[in-house]
């Protein structure tokens, strides 16, 4: 089943270009032009591409999948029921939306080693100074957002709204996390909002350990708490059919 999902997610272009292909060119277009390669006081004597740039870069490549393309598979599954008719047979609904997690998952994964690999050889992007952090950091955020996308899933009424909110949630987010804007020079207020939402600790954690510093534990906490909460909610308001 899982394969299937991944063959089903490759046929449609949309899939790979918004999710792997986009980060990639932004990073590798942007971290080419001169500016983003100068030091910058605003955000502590660090060059744009050095954290804030590939870090952002891999938020909107896990949040493009978490937030749009999960809902609407799902909820497109369920509203065709496709769910239900899978009840009936010895292959449960629930191995639907472990394969839809896990080729999200797999597709973040490919989305940032892409990342890092040609944004290092290419423009120059250092490689994460705490590999390990780094990498926990990442799947920790990467499964607060499936949450959030599963809660969508869950309450969604319709296979066209599905992505609307996670379109309507997916950019107030991103302001938050700094994708526009750099964090540092947002708004005291803003910020500390941001602190407590699930994107910006996983930017901000990104970058702590991309530029080889621990984590903040705040954010650490507010990711752990958003899969607890998210999770918990979606498994108990989704529907099958």
């Amino acid at each position: 089943m899982i394969i299937t999902e991944a063959k089903l997610f490759l046929r449609d272009p949309a899939g790979p270009i918004f999710a792997i292909l986009l980060p990639l060119g932004l990073l590798l277009g942007l971290g080419s032009i001169p500016s983003f390669q100068e030091a910058s006081a605003e955000m502590g004597g660090q060059r744009a591409i050095d954290t804030q740039l590939p870090g952002m870069m891999v938020i909107l490549s896990v949040v493009t999948m978490a937030l749009t393309a999960l809902p609407a598979v799902v909820v497109t599954y369920r509203e065709s029921g496709v769910l239900r008719r899978l009840s009936t047979t010895p292959a449960p609904p629930v191995r639907l939306l472990v394969a839809q997690v896990v080729n999200n998952i797999g597709v973040a994964v490919l989305s940032t080693l892409l990342l890092v690999v040609l944004g290092h050889v290419i423009v120059g992007v250092p490689l994460p100074g705490s590999p390990l952090a780094f990498v926990g950091v990442f799947l920790l955020g990467t499964a607060s957002l499936l949450g959030l996308g599963l809660l969508i899933a869950a309450v969604a009424p319709s296979a066209k709204s599905a992505p609307g909110i996670g379109s309507l949630l997916m950019f107030p987010l991103l302001f938050v996390g700094g994708m526009w804007i750099p964090r540092e020079m947002l708004p005291d207020l803003v910020r500390r909002i941001g602190d407590f939402l699930p994107l910006a600790p996983f930017a901000q954690a990104l970058r702590d350990t991309w530029a080889g510093h621990a984590p903040q534990p705040l954010h650490l906490v507010v990711m752990a708490g958003t899969v607890l909460v998210t999770m918990t909610l979606a498994i108990r308001l989704f529907r099958w059919e």
